[in-house]
């Protein structure tokens, strides 16, 4: 096995001690790594793009998250549903891949590494972030692949059950704005910006008159999503009310 230059070059060491794991063939640790769109202006690079990773990856993930809640809460399918999937969403994937620091080791085309902080960015690093599970789990096995995905994902549970990050925004926010202060909130375009194909709405959300936050997206949806998310954030509101039922170790489920 040879391990290719970039693994010095671009310190993949350090992203190995970040993360606890030393892999075996470290390729697949560069692979993880590898977008698509670096292929297009390297064609003689050796390694393909991560794709495939990728898909093994979210596979990985899912069901070392389904087995984690199957085995530590009796709550309905459901509910386990909506947690697992705050878990495993694009954004909480990117934000553990921007804790862990794997944006410096991507690679990009010069096209896609000037879009740092977008919603592509975003994107790419949640994928990023499955691809590198794959790889771990190619690498070395079920349960290092596990123990991973607790360490830097499971252990955001008590977080998505107390803000109630496993409801959308804009219902979280509609829920505590009723049961707080008793209004529905409304939203309003407040500009459009750029061409058809590429528009930006710059939406805001207000509680009766009062506008508490602004947000922006590619769609009016995505705005209100963003503005809602900001909203929670200002008014620092505590999630919905919701009954967890933990599962006594010896109990069975037939």
């Amino acid at each position: 096995m040879k391990i290719l230059p970039e693994y010095k070059e671009k310190k993949f060491n350090q992203l190995e001690e970040k993360i606890g794991i030393k892999f075996n063939n470290p390729n697949y640790l560069i692979q993880a790594l590898v977008h698509r769109s670096y292929l297009n202006e390297n064609r003689d690079f050796v390694l393909g793009h991560n794709e495939r990773l990728e898909f093994l990856g979210d596979a990985v993930l899912e069901l070392i998250i389904t087995e984690f809640l199957f085995e530590n809460y009796l709550n309905p399918e459901g509910e386990l549903t909506s947690w697992r999937a705050a878990l495993v969403n694009a954004k909480m994937c990117a934000q553990v891949a921007n804790e862990i620091g794997m944006e410096e080791y991507l690679f990009l085309s010069h096209g896609e590494s000037k879009d740092a902080g977008t919603k592509a960015r975003e994107y790419i690093l949640a994928n990023v972030m499955e691809s590198v599970i794959g790889a771990i789990y190619i690498d070395q096995g079920w349960d290092i692949a596990k123990q991973f995905v607790t360490r830097w994902i499971i252990t955001k549970l008590p977080e998505v059950l107390e803000k109630g990050l496993w409801m959308d925004s804009k219902s979280r926010f509609q829920e505590a704005a009723q049961e707080i202060v008793g209004i529905t909130p409304s939203y309003k375009v407040l500009s459009e910006e750029g061409p058809d194909h590429a528009k930006q709405f710059i939406v805001g959300v207000y509680l009766d008159k009062e506008k508490i936050a602004e947000g922006t997206g590619l769609s009016k949806q995505e705005a209100q999503v963003d503005a809602a998310e900001k909203a929670l954030e200002i008014k620092q509101w505590p999630g919905p009310r919701i009954t967890i039922l933990p599962k006594e170790k010896e109990s069975e489920i037939i």
